[in-house]
């Protein structure tokens, strides 16, 4: 499934789009997981003025319209010639001045929506913050974290605490940390939270770098794979050695998704101090 990174890296290959105009848009698949608007041919005639990202999805903005794309688990853009041969799951075509837009996804969990005032607040509005800004900080996720008994890799994997941080970048950041994914949030130190702020942002911008991670078929609007995959120390290694102690990585289910941990270097801490209590008169 695409995370931050590959999203982000996605966005960026689209910039080529930028200030050119619709000529023609096809929709040859409208079932993904809410319907490609009935409308959507009114880009025609409309120039691409900007690309953002917020969180998974990238944001689109026309002269007239603005639109809300999600890559969901299986989907992708690619920019082609239009005479190019289609596969089997373009779902949607969209001609621009010299270059096609074709959205593929096997799955159909993806999105192409209007970017709305009902379809901000349905998706966009209880998002927490993106954890490369400067809002995400130590403070702030301590706050977050002080009441919650889930597992840690649960909680930063919350899109309503921090947005982004999916399962292989989750699992790399408390591996680095020697914390156990399944510690409860509430019990980490202020100073563990401080370095799990920097940890993060640290996998995220080297992946972004990278151009995110290709375990099967992930590549960017250009056809370019990602190579973060080639650094993973912990994700996806169950059964093989530790780097650090040599210890036989384990797996265990957290949150319904598999999560990589080295039982020495991760050791689960059997005491625990709440967060609120340990950061009490801190001026973070």
């Amino acid at each position: 499934m695409p995370e931050l990174p590959e999203v982000e890296t996605t966005k960026t290959s689209l910039l080529p789009l930028i200030q050119q105009e619709v000529r023609a848009v096809e929709v040859r698949e409208s079932r993904l997981r809410w319907p490609i608007p009935a409308d959507i041919q009114k880009l025609q005639g409309q120039k691409l003025l900007q690309l953002s990202r917020r969180s998974k999805y990238i944001l689109a903005e026309f002269e007239q319209d603005s639109m809300l794309w999600h890559l969901g688990m299986s989907g992708s853009f690619r920019l082609c010639e239009p005479s190019s041969e289609l596969r089997k799951h373009d779902h949607l075509r969209i001609g621009f001045d010299d270059i096609e837009l074709r959205y593929h996804d096997p799955r159909r969990f993806g999105c192409i929506l209007w970017l709305t005032a009902e379809s901000r607040i349905k998706l966009l509005d209880t998002l927490g913050p993106e954890p490369l800004s400067d809002e995400f900080n130590a403070h702030y996720l301590a706050e977050k974290l002080k009441s919650k008994q889930v597992g840690i890799k649960v909680a930063i994997m919350d899109n309503h605490v921090v947005v982004g941080v999916g399962n292989i970048y989750a699992t790399e950041c408390l591996f680095q940390l020697g914390i156990h994914p399944a510690q409860p949030a509430s019990s980490l130190t202020l100073k563990q939270i401080e370095q799990l702020v920097i940890e993060i942002k640290r996998i995220l911008q080297q992946a972004i770098l990278l151009g995110g991670t290709t375990l099967k078929d992930y590549s960017n609007a250009m056809g370019e794979n990602g190579y973060f995959q080639q650094t993973l120390l912990a994700y996806g290694r169950a059964g093989e050695m530790c780097i650090n102690c040599e210890t036989t990585l384990l797996n265990m289910k957290l949150g319904q998704r598999a999560s990589v941990y080295c039982p020495q270097c991760q050791a689960l801490k059997k005491t625990a101090v709440t967060t609120s209590t340990k950061i009490k008169g801190s001026s973070q």
